[in-house]
């Protein structure tokens, strides 16, 4: 509520580092970043908004940053009901920051009369950095990095944000997780001058985050990643578990938790991972979780079912190669060539340089009899040799 729409990352970043408080609880069921903030600075029906994501209760706020001062505003209503359970308002300096939301944390905590158990106590308190200008940096290339917008300018913003972060304070674990996660994005998307050092270059500074905060939710799930490209299943799985444990309302790490199933031939148990996924995450940026259901249903060789859940991943991202490439093998899998084709034709048209054998290869599959069976659907149709 600044004015200034260069603040708009420091707000963001405090409402997601509540979100994330409250996600260490194993009673709450906390709805993910991405879904939460398509009601961001909207006119909003508390009920409705119950409504559609599943909950029970809704907390709403404010943050206004003016110079070295912040007020943080917040209110907790049962959506049921509409009625106000707790509102508080904090104005401190700005190097309080992190004692506002321990406190509106605590708080909101009290006001549910949820009971902790001395493992989440611990989980609340620890890690973190209290460098308020590291933390700043941290938001800022948060932000760049997880916005919808990347490329080679946006990745080395975002790599300058962490890596002067981790300066102002060398022991700032998600600072190095950071880092690490835009090495993994530069491993995919090539936008370093060497990206093929880039996953070992992830690799590392996983490891040295970790190293720094070993209960650092955000440093485990980056090590997941890296040990999904890798074909690490041992460690994408362990990881992953991590994350979890100590924020089991991580819906990306769920996902990662799933996707190890797919890729290594149990599809099926991947299922409950994704769509509880979904269920944190419920919010029309779900693609993602549209698109390796549909891989978990392909792989188990239920392709009607699979080629639902891609056509539904297409609606929502409908700049999307891969899902397009899967959803017609499915069709040729179900002797569907015609529609196939014309899925192809829409795929090329996107991305007229595709290659599926470049991009199939590419999938972190561990036994080649699955990897197969997309090439396979293409060969069914005629559009792979």
């Amino acid at each position: 509520m600044s004015g200034d729409p260069e603040q708009e990352y420091f707000s963001d970043g405090i409402s997601e580092d509540i979100i994330t408080d409250l996600s260490k609880l194993s009673e709450l069921n906390v709805i993910a970043r991405n879904s939460s903030f398509t009601y961001k600075g909207k006119p909003v029906d508390v009920k409705r908004v119950g409504s559609e994501l599943g909950v029970r209760y809704v907390l709403e706020g404010s943050v206004r940053k003016a110079g070295n001062r912040v007020r943080v505003t917040g209110q907790l209503i049962d959506a049921e009901s509409g009625t106000h359970i707790w509102a508080d308002r904090f104005d401190r300096d700005l190097t309080d920051i992190f004692a506002v939301q321990d406190e509106l944390t605590q708080e909101i905590i009290s006001a549910l009369k949820i009971k902790l158990s001395e493992g989440e106590k611990a989980l609340l308190v620890a890690g973190g950095t209290r460098n308020v200008e590291a933390h700043d940096l941290f938001l800022r290339g948060r932000e760049l990095m997880f916005g919808s917008k990347r490329d080679r300018d946006i990745f080395e913003q975002f790599m300058s944000c962490f890596g002067r972060a981790i300066e102002l304070d060398p022991n700032y674990a998600s600072a190095y997780a950071g880092l690490g996660m835009g090495y993994a994005f530069d491993y995919q998307n090539h936008w370093s001058d060497a990206p093929e050092k880039s996953l070992d270059r992830a690799q590392r500074l996983a490891d040295e985050a970790i190293a720094k905060d070993d209960k650092d939710a955000f440093a485990r799930f980056v090590a997941a990643v890296v040990a999904t490209w890798k074909k690490d299943y041992a460690r994408w799985a362990n990881e992953s578990d991590k994350a979890l444990a100590l924020n089991p309302n991580y819906a990306l790490a769920l996902l990662t938790r799933g996707n190890v199933h797919i890729y290594t031939g149990e599809p099926t148990k991947a299922i409950p991972y994704i769509e509880r996924g979904m269920r944190l995450d419920p919010g029309p940026v779900q693609g993602q979780y549209l698109h390796f259901l549909g891989t978990a249903y392909f792989v188990a060789g239920e392709y009607e079912t699979a080629a639902t859940y891609f056509k539904d991943r297409i609606t929502v991202n409908p700049t999307t190669d891969l899902s397009r490439a899967l959803l017609a093998s499915a069709l040729g899998h179900l002797g569907r060539h015609e529609e196939a084709r014309q899925v192809w034709h829409e795929l090329k048209e996107i991305n007229p340089r595709y290659s599926y054998a470049d991009h199939f290869a590419r999938l972190p599959f561990k036994n080649s009899a699955d990897a197969d069976k997309l090439t396979d659907g293409l060969r069914k149709t005629g559009l792979a040799e």
